[in-house]
């Protein structure tokens, strides 16, 4: 088989994160998620009470907070271990915003991870809570290891991030995203598709944008409604429109098209448990969402950057 796409080894058509990892180093990568002690400016009243709509109440995170960072890192290594899972690891400090709190607290849990022989830190953040005091700690780690800053956008509507409770303008993640890009520092962003009465139209501006940032990494996701959430009272009530598994698909598929072809895809679909999520149930079947965008890609004879252009 002939290669389609350049940043690619198999018959994906998009540069996956797998193969990025496999090419800077050399085997197959596992994410430790880590958990600790912060919180969320849009959860302790600086910005807003209870975080946004979508979020669950451990913030994405694992719930192993009560554990240090190197006890987190050995317990999941083991199990990974026990599994024959063999490659190299990365520290992913997930839950709720890990660059938000106290600095000294902060340098030292990422220094922690590095001391325990991973090969990579992820932190996920929010671009509000990037300051001059962060940076100077992040350009440290940078020389450290791998980092990637992960900033969650979700939408570059500020009508869709106040009705959901985002506590933050784009314009703000815009200045929180600059500061990181100008240390040269690797920058991921997140966005979320179906969000309360977004149109195709909001979404696919959204996705216009994020090729005009042109950022190192990405991860895509259909909003899935989970138990608990203020966005599940919701849609209890109202039984807002939600994209079908085809509009999805259809949706991905375009936002790739335009997207530069050097931006690592590190997500395309969700991973919500099965039993937490009420809406939509297609969310959970990870692989054949997966397998519907190589489809959708393979029957528009298309690929990752087919359409960008650099001055959009």
């Amino acid at each position: 088989m002939s290669r389609i796409f350049k940043y690619s080894d198999s018959n994906k058509r998009y540069h996956a994160y797998d193969y990025y990892n496999r090419k800077k180093y050399g085997k197959r990568m596992f994410k430790l998620p880590i958990s600790i002690s912060v919180t969320c400016p849009n959860r302790d009243g600086t910005k807003g009470i209870g975080g946004c709509d979508f979020c669950s109440a451990n913030g994405s995170g694992n719930g192993l907070n009560f554990l240090s960072v190197r006890e987190q890192i050995a317990y999941q290594r083991k199990i990974l271990e026990d599994k024959g899972r063999v490659g190299g690891y990365i520290a992913y400090f997930q839950s709720f915003t890990n660059t938000y709190g106290d600095i000294e607290y902060l340098r030292k849990s990422y220094l922690e991870a590095i001391e325990c022989g991973v090969e990579g830190v992820i932190i996920a953040t929010r671009a509000d809570s990037i300051d001059g005091g962060v940076i100077d700690v992040l350009c440290d780690i940078d020389k450290r290891t791998e980092l990637i800053v992960e900033l969650g956008l979700e939408s570059v509507h500020d009508k869709t991030l106040c009705d959901i409770n985002r506590g933050e303008t784009y314009g703000e993640f815009l200045s929180g995203y600059s500061m990181i890009k100008a240390k040269n520092i690797k920058t991921g962003v997140h966005i979320i598709y179906s969000l309360p009465y977004e149109t195709y139209d909001d979404m696919f501006e959204t996705a216009k944008e994020v090729a005009r940032l042109s950022p190192d990494f990405l991860k895509i996701h259909a909003l899935h409604i989970l138990k608990g959430t203020r966005l599940a009272k919701r849609y209890e009530e109202e039984r807002f429109p939600l994209l079908s598994r085809e509009e999805y698909v259809s949706l991905v598929a375009d936002t790739l098209e335009i997207l530069p072809d050097t931006t690592v895809i590190e997500r395309l679909t969700g991973d919500g448990a099965r039993g937490e999520v009420i809406a939509p149930l297609w969310t959970t079947d990870k692989l054949k969402n997966l397998n519907g965008i190589d489809k959708e890609l393979v029957r528009r004879e298309s690929y990752q950057g087919k359409y960008y252009r650099r001055d959009e």
